[in-house]
């Protein structure tokens, strides 16, 4: 029987096995999917395949950087925070961003069919499937954010990789007190969670969507709906300025200033005159572990007994 490229394909995606264990697999069932799949378990290139359907929400998010121009972050999946703290796993996270770091892939898929930097005969698909086997939980390279800057690019890390941020900013000065700088507004952002840089980056439907819903509380207040057209108009306004101060970074207050009430863009401003440079953010990104994916949960006991068979 002919084998194809696509049912090669098919046995790889089913499997998570290499490209050639598959045509041989294939080759040696004569085409029988079920059979070759069998043929990889016994000869343990598809460990992965039972691995492959259970939740990997836990795990760790890296940001690194070179030569403050090229950064990376990334988040690589576990299933368990304890995996997510072993120094295997870490290397492994390590390696992946070395990876990316010297990549030209525009997304995960595109990275997955590169060859692996630190061996040639693998891809980094081939390598996480390795992973998978040795480490013996479900992995999974789920996003990253590469930044290359004219300017520079800080990278921070929050409570032991829980946490990345990227930030970005032009400058025609790169010294220790600008890369202190936003290395405190990327542990800002790591804490607030703001969603923009700035105002201008919002798009007006989301503003005048706002503005509906506020619109509508304000006239389910029988009190409040009572009010003149134009307080209620400035009663709008003024909750929208609050909502901006939560949403956008640089309106928000600089959480290290002296008196309580510097803002980021005022903070920014100190330290463009101090270091002689309009220091200025163009973006950030902030990657949570986990966020937006289903965490199971377990009792890790009951699993240690079920695996020695009590």
């Amino acid at each position: 029987m002919e084998i194809t490229a696509a049912m090669v394909k098919e046995l790889r995606e089913a499997t998570g096995a290499g490209v050639m264990a598959c045509k041989n697999a294939l080759v040696e069932t004569d085409g029988n999917f079920d059979e070759a799949i069998e043929v990889l378990r016994k000869k343990g290139e598809a460990t992965a395949v039972k691995k492959a359907g259970r939740i990997a929400a836990e795990g760790a998010v890296l940001a690194v950087v070179k030569d403050d121009k090229t950064a990376v972050v990334v988040e690589v999946n576990s299933e368990t925070d304890f995996v997510a703290k072993n120094d295997k796993f870490k290397t492994y996270v390590a390696n992946v961003a070395d990876q990316i770091l010297d990549s030209n892939a525009k997304d995960v898929e595109e990275l997955f069919t590169e060859k692996w930097h630190l061996d040639n005969s693998k891809t980094v698909k081939d390598e996480l499937v390795s992973q998978i086997s040795v480490i013996g939980e479900n992995l999974n390279i789920r996003r990253f954010t590469k930044i290359v800057t004219d300017g520079v690019v800080v990278p921070y890390i929050h409570g032991g990789g829980r946490i990345g941020v990227l930030v970005e900013a032009s400058t025609t000065v790169v010294n220790d007190e600008v890369k202190e700088a936003l290395k405190n507004l990327a542990m800002q952002i790591a804490a607030l969670n703001p969603k923009y840089v700035s105002r201008d980056q919002i798009e007006p439907e989301f503003i005048e969507h706002e503005k509906e819903i506020l619109l509508a509380q304000i006239k389910n207040d029988p009190k409040e709906a009572a009010k003149p057209e134009k307080v209620i108009e400035g009663m709008i306004q003024g909750r929208i300025s609050k909502e901006m101060k939560e949403f956008c970074l640089l309106d928000q207050t600089y959480v290290k200033a002296e008196d309580g009430k510097q803002t980021v863009a005022k903070y920014l401003e100190q330290i463009s005159k101090n270091v002689g440079s309009d220091v200025k953010i163009k973006q950030f990104v902030r990657f949570e572990t986990g966020e937006g994916l289903e965490k199971k949960s377990e009792d890790f006991a009951a699993e240690v007994a079920k695996q020695m068979g009590n």
